[in-house]
This record gives C-alpha cells, structure tokens and sequence, in this order.
C-alpha cells in the first residue's frame, strides 16, 4: 500500500474550495444554494484543518 500523496489531496482540496466560492456567488439569490454552500464549505474547512494545514506545515519544516 502506497502513502497517499498529501500535495494532490491538498489540491483537490483547494479546487473544492474554489468551486464552492463560486457557486456561492452564482447562487447567491437561491436559498437552497446558499444554505447547502455553507455546509459544504464548513466540511471543506475541516478538511484543510486535516490536510492542507499540514501540508503547509511539512512545505515550512522543508524551507
């Protein structure tokens, strides 16, 4: 079994973030879109806690 690769987890990661920025723009007068795109960004959040951040950790132990 491989170790996951954490820098393309953490891409990803940052893409869904992306892409949850904009469709809470575009939907922004749909109320069903504005109430689900909280929730997917509060589970986006969490996990940048659990990846992204220590991504981010290990690329400054590195430098």
């Amino acid at each position: 079994m491989t170790a996951p690769n954490l820098n393309e987890i953490n891409a990803n990661i940052q893409a869904m973030k992306q892409a949850a920025q904009t469709l809470h723009q575009l939907g922004k007068d749909f109320p069903a879109i504005n109430r689900n795109i909280v929730r997917i960004q509060a589970s986006i959040k969490m996990l940048e806690i659990n990846i992204s951040d220590i991504v981010e950790l290990a690329a400054d132990a590195e430098a």
